[in-house]
């Protein structure tokens, strides 16, 4: 991992902890169905770069909306809280291991890879 630009895991919730997982943190807008706060493991909830609830329900009525979707979560990425919850993330793996843990069934075609372009593009100055 290189000190000036954090890496980041995926792991499903639904899938049991790894002993490297580090820092885990939940990275969907909500809950994840049928798992305790036990079980998913999570350390942080940050809601703030999550997709928004108008803009989850938008792309989840059309799935071939996915480059018009990645440009707006891209914007709501821009927004101080956003950009606020991005640079703690990013320190958090500038100091170890970070998973990001999701609910959905097809990360590739999810926000997961735009949120961690985000935050694997997040240099140390916050830019």
């Amino acid at each position: 991992m290189c000190a000036d630009r954090p890496e980041f895991t995926v792991r499903r919730v639904y899938d049991p902890p790894g002993p490297d997982d580090g820092t885990r943190v939940l990275v969907d807008r909500l809950w994840p169905r049928g798992v305790s706060k036990e079980r998913a493991a999570v350390d942080e909830w940050p809601k703030s770069v999550t997709p928004s609830n108008e803009l989850r329900r938008w792309y989840h009525a059309d799935r071939s909306r996915r480059a018009d979707f990645a440009d707006r979560y891209a914007a709501e990425l821009a927004a101080p809280e956003a950009r606020e919850a991005l640079a703690h993330l990013a320190e958090l793996a500038r100091r170890g291991p970070v998973t990001l843990v999701t609910a959905v069934t097809d990360v590739a075609q999810s926000h997961v890879p735009i949120l961690q372009a985000a935050l694997t593009d997040f240099g140390p100055s916050g830019d």
